[in-house]
């Protein structure tokens, strides 16, 4: 009845052996299936990216001319309101520097409106 035992554990320990043989596989086989499943979304990642990259560049390229005019618009705009802004200085520079002049030089000296109020 031992060896009958012992040929029973013996086969016990085979099949434990066989099991641990099994999950080994299997383990390896879903490590192996998550590298691929990485690979794959990687893959369909960059031509998404490559896709999406390819209609902003349509998108860029249409409205490109749109930009520009709109550019050129306001540039135009831009001169003319500087144009504005020199006839302005060119035609008022006189006179402010004649205001500047006057109150430097025709001082009226008069007590400060605080002290008018706090003596009366």
């Amino acid at each position: 009845m031992s060896a009958q035992q012992s040929q029973g554990i013996q086969t016990l320990l085979e099949a434990e052996k066989e099991a641990a043989k099994i999950v080994q596989h299997a383990r390896q086989y879903r490590i192996q299936r998550l590298k691929d499943a990485r690979f794959e979304a990687d893959k369909e990642i960059e031509a998404y990216k490559k896709s999406k990259e390819a209609e902003f560049k349509a998108y860029e390229a249409s409205h490109a001319g749109a930009t520009s005019e709109v550019q050129a618009a306001v540039d135009r705009e831009t001169e003319v309101k500087l144009a504005n802004i020199a006839a302005s200085y060119e035609a008022n520079k006189e006179k402010v520097v004649k205001k500047l002049m006057d109150r430097v030089v025709l001082v009226k000296p008069e007590l400060h409106r605080n002290l008018k109020k706090s003596s009366v």
